[in-house]
């Protein structure tokens, strides 16, 4: 169990029996909540164990990733479709491309928010875990808990340097996506077609590589809850 919660709950008996003990119960999670730092990182570490909150974000993350690689490649497809039309097409196009635009820069910030909550989530399961080594007496057993130890911090460490750097990777890309739709936007006509054009191939390869940077990273967070969960079941 959570160890702020193994403080709580003796607490809520005594808490119960005074006036207003409901508000007085929320006021202390709330509180709880506050000191640990937890701001964004959702309250469910409160009754999860540290190592089931991660293996939810890494999932979440994951599946993260997995949006915005299609909502990239959803972008990449209106964008080429710019550069093959009448004139007359050309506003109406703008527009799909813009939102386009505006979804995959949703999805990349979506990316950040849960590549967050994965760090909060993996220093809070490896403080802990670290916090706990010192309470072994069989010092066998410690040396096997200090190698698991230092292989899941090594594996979280990979995981989250691969999914910050899909972070920063998307930020060229929608750089480029961005440029492009506000050169459309004020040049509505041909002749911003024509330089939309050599453009177009450069931002289709740096899409293909952003995702397939994302799909290594997903099989990274895969490996990594596989790996998590088999350790439950040993």
């Amino acid at each position: 169990m959570n160890p702020l919660l193994t403080k709580i709950i003796p607490l809520i008996p005594q808490i119960l029996k005074k006036k207003r003990s409901w508000i007085a119960v929320v006021a202390l999670f709330v509180a709880g909540y506050f000191v640990t730092g937890n701001l964004s990182g959702g309250i469910d570490w409160m009754w999860k164990e540290p190592r089931d909150v991660l293996v939810d974000r890494v999932a979440e993350a994951r599946d993260s990733q997995h949006a915005a690689a299609e909502e990239f490649r959803d972008a990449l497809t209106v964008f080429k479709t710019v550069v093959e039309l009448p004139e007359s097409d050309l506003e109406r196009q703008f527009n799909k491309l813009n939102k386009a635009h505006k979804r995959s820069q949703a999805a990349a910030d979506d990316i950040s928010k849960r590549v967050d909550r994965v760090v909060a989530a993996s220093n809070r399961l490896l403080d802990e875990w670290r916090s706990e080594l010192d309470d072994y007496n069989d010092p066998a057993m410690r040396r096997m808990a200090e190698a698991q130890f230092d292989q899941t911090r090594e594996q979280a460490t990979r995981l989250t340097e691969s999914m910050r750097q899909i972070e920063a990777r998307m930020q060229p890309v929608l750089a480029s996506f961005q440029d492009q739709v506000l050169y459309l936007k004020h040049n509505l006509n041909l002749s911003a077609i024509a330089a939309l054009e050599g453009e177009a191939t450069v931002i289709e390869s740096n899409v293909d590589i952003l995702i397939a940077d994302m799909n290594r990273s997903i099989a990274e967070a895969d490996a990594f809850i596989e790996t998590i969960l088999k350790r439950d079941l040993s």
